[in-house]
Parts: C-alpha cells; sequence; structure tokens
C-alpha cells in the first residue's frame, strides 16, 4: 500500500519537523498538510492512506473516511465497572498477584494490556502486533498520549510492545519464559457494532491460531495460558479435540468466553 506522512492543518515548524522525522523513520515521502489539500483537490494524490501527526503530538491513520487512533477508553470504562462491583472475567480469569510476566500475542489497540498491567506491582506486559501500521500508532500513544488518570500512565509504562509475529517469537522463546500467555486472536465472526475495533480491521493480520500455537503457549506460559473467543465461535471446540482446558469461563450477555489452561 502507498502512503505518506503529514500534519494536521497549520502546523508549527516543531510540529513539521517530527513529522519529517517519522516520514524518514517509516521510509516514505513527507507532505505537508497545505500540498496534500491541494493534491487531493486536484485528484492526484495517489495513496491508500496517510499518517498524521496533530497537534497534540498524537499520531492516527487517515483513509477513506475513516480514522484509525489510539485511545484507551475501553480500559478506563472496565476499570471503573471492576471497582463498582461489576465482574471483568478476563481479570477474574488471570489470578494475578501483581509480579506476573504475562504475554500478550495478540495486542491489538492495547485496552486488555492496560487493564492487566495496572494490577501488576513489579510485573510487566510484553505485548506482541504482527501489523506494523497497528504497532506504530499503539506504540505511539502509548508513549504520548494525554493520560487523564495517573494509573493508566503507569500501567503504560509496565508495557513493551514489540511489532513481531506471534508464531515466530512463541516459537524462538524458552520455555516457562513468562508466567502468563494471553491471547485474544479476531473472532471468526467480526462484530462491525465495535466503534473502537472497526477502524483498525483494514491494518489488522488475520492468520488463524492453531492447534501447534496454542501448544507452544503452553510450553511458554510458566502457571497458565488464557484464550478469548466468542460463544458463536469453533474456535474453542476445535481445540477441545485436542487441549484440555481447565475451564472455560465467561459473560453470557457479551458472549466473550475465556479458555483456562492451567500447568
Amino acid at each position: 500500500m502507498k502512503y505518506a506522512v503529514t500534519t494536521s492543518h497549520k502546523p508549527t515548524n516543531e510540529l513539521a519537523m517530527k513529522a519529517q522525522k517519522i516520514a524518514v523513520e517509516y521510509k516514505v515521502p513527507y507532505i505537508s498538510r497545505r500540498k496534500l489539500v491541494e493534491l487531493k483537490k486536484e485528484g492526484k494524490l495517489d495513496l491508500d492512506f496517510y499518517y498524521v501527526l496533530d497537534r497534540n503530538e498524537q499520531l492516527y491513520i487517515l483513509y477513506d473516511n475513516s480514522k484509525f487512533f489510539f485511545h484507551p477508553s475501553m480500559a478506563k470504562l472496565r476499570l471503573k465497572n471492576y471497582r463498582e462491583g461489576q465482574r471483568d472475567h478476563l481479570i477474574e480469569n488471570l489470578g494475578l498477584t501483581g509480579e506476573e510476566r504475562i504475554l500478550d500475542a495478540t495486542f491489538g489497540l492495547g485496552s486488555e494490556a492496560l487493564l492487566m498491567s495496572h494490577f501488576l506491582k513489579s510485573g510487566e506486559v510484553i505485548g506482541l502486533e504482527a501489523s506494523v501500521h497497528v504497532y506504530r500508532v499503539v506504540k505511539h500513544g502509548l508513549e504520548h498520549y494525554p493520560f487523564q488518570y495517573p494509573w493508566m500512565k503507569e500501567a503504560a509504562s509496565r508495557i513493551t510492545l514489540l511489532n513481531q509475529d506471534m508464531k515466530h517469537f512463541l516459537r524462538d522463546s524458552a520455555d516457562e519464559s513468562f508466567d502468563i500467555v494471553y491471547c485474544d486472536p479476531m473472532f471468526e465472526v467480526p462484530q462491525y457494532s465495535s466503534s473502537s475495533l472497526n477502524p483498525l480491521r483494514p491494518f489488522a493480520v488475520y492468520e488463524p491460531i492453531t492447534l501447534e500455537d496454542v501448544q507452544e503457549m503452553i510450553r511458554v506460559a510458566r502457571k497458565k495460558v488464557v484464550l478469548k473467543s466468542r460463544i458463536t465461535d469453533s474456535f474453542f471446540e476445535k481445540l477441545g479435540e485436542f487441549i484440555e482446558f481447565s475451564y472455560v469461563d465467561g459473560s453470557k450477555s457479551s458472549g466473550v468466553i475465556y479458555g483456562v489452561i492451567k500447568k
């Protein structure tokens, strides 16, 4: 795909220089916002999408009529609900003591990683994101987002995000090198009602999780593997023919379920 880097409208010289630096890092052209608007009007903008560095130094992608950006809203809402006494099946099934080293094998927007990291006192979350475009936007967000709440900023500081494919990373990892491996693959039936995920879809990696991948997760995990799916998907049913889950737990209202494999 063809893409470039630009800024929001009427950028400062400092912002333009930062955007140019990003363009050099990505090895793509930098196009000033004024020039980009002119090219669009003339029908000469031959790009599939473009990165925008805005005045708040947030990095996002514009394509068609959509905007893909980092925002920790779901982590904020889930922690709020949890503190008010509502159940959070992910946190319950992780059973964190606060010292775990967690591998989030399918990082995405990172909202669940932020939530997990909040419950770690001395632990850390290592996140893997195979899509270079999702990785860039989310990594920039984790480092530069103006977090409103201190807990979010602290949680983000305990996250290391890598642009690596889960399959290769797992096979290169030593036995029991993580306490917990968490995997949240794209659902078989997309939930298009998810406004936060829809802009990500064109850039996501859809390679399915195989039995061998799960076996590698079990090898790499010291305590447990936690897998996420939906009641309507066949992921757990297929795995269940070869792997014994310790238990499956989830929410009937949301249809989200977690399969836990204890060691």
